[in-house]
């Protein structure tokens, strides 16, 4: 019998990443070839493998069927060559995250991560909490939120409590948290922030006239220096602190919400991510082989 087996690796690998450009980019062919490939074997299938969105592709049941037992199969091809050549294949592993948490908590990290697990190459995309698994063709994404998005598996990372910071020249005038109402206060998108701080604070919440970011690291950066206070996950600040840039006036913080990882239902889990999800659900010290 013959098998098409260009045809196969061109959907396996199109299905993997939901996209036939990182499909392409993964096979070094054409988006052209992807696509040619992966019809004709719809053609032999008989029936679509794909519903083609307009951002980014979603299996039908056909190709759900379909994938697991390919990826087995290429993966037993792929060991079986790497027995041979004695060399580890090297596997992609592609990450969304929130701008605030790589620069933060992930890239002082990531050098760890990959001398323990030299197999996976990493790509990185940040975002500012908007974002796509589907039509970006990610393997997670890493956002902030209440950890509940549409046809997504979530797995809690830790939260991010929010203080006030400022630069050094404002604390030094902040004695209590009713002094704030003399301050410029910055906003984030995410309006309630302030009003449930100065709540849990006990101090009515002035009028908020400070410009609205959509990004706490120009958030941050706009408070060191010294547009104002602005209310930030400060875990992800502490080179700024440390350095005196930023100065939390209060330890009083409030939680809205956490860091997740999430991936789509759909998306079959690879060695890379199961590496990758342990590492960082153990706080960035796992070591898995």
């Amino acid at each position: 019998m013959h098998l098409p087996l260009n045809a196969l690796r061109a959907f396996e690998a199109s299905a993997r990443n939901l996209s036939f450009t990182r499909a392409a980019a993964e096979l070094n062919v054409t988006q052209t070839a992807i696509s040619q490939h992966v019809k004709n074997l719809e053609d032999r299938v008989g029936a679509p493998l794909f519903r083609r969105l307009p951002r980014g592709l979603a299996l039908t049941d056909e190709g759900l069927a379909m994938l697991p037992g390919l990826t087995d199969a290429f993966g037993r091809i792929a060991s079986l060559l790497e027995q041979c050549s004695d060399q580890r294949a090297r596997e992609v592993l592609t990450v969304g995250a929130v701008g605030t948490f790589a620069i933060g908590w992930l890239l002082p990290r990531l050098r760890a991560f990959q001398q323990a697990h030299p197999f996976v190459d990493f790509r990185l995309f940040t975002n500012n909490n908007r974002v796509d698994l589907a039509g970006e063709g990610l393997d997670y994404a890493i956002r902030f939120g209440d950890g509940a998005w549409h046809g997504t598996e979530a797995d809690y990372v830790f939260d991010a409590p929010l203080s006030p910071a400022c630069a050094p020249s404002i604390a030094e005038r902040v004695r209590g948290p009713a002094d704030l109402a003399r301050e410029v206060l910055l906003r984030s998108y995410r309006s309630d922030e302030w009003s449930r701080w100065f709540d849990q604070a006990g101090v009515p919440c002035p009028v908020l006239r400070g410009t609205v970011f959509d990004s706490s690291l120009t958030l941050a950066e706009a408070a060191a220096q010294g547009e104002g206070v602005a209310l930030l996950p400060t875990r992800m600040f502490t080179r700024d602190l440390q350095q005196g840039r930023l100065v939390r006036p209060f330890d009083l913080e409030i939680t809205t919400g956490g860091y997740w990882l999430t991936r789509l239902k759909s998306r079959p889990v690879t060695q890379a991510m199961d590496v990758f999800r342990a590492w960082l659900l153990d706080g960035g010290s796992a070591r898995i082989s």
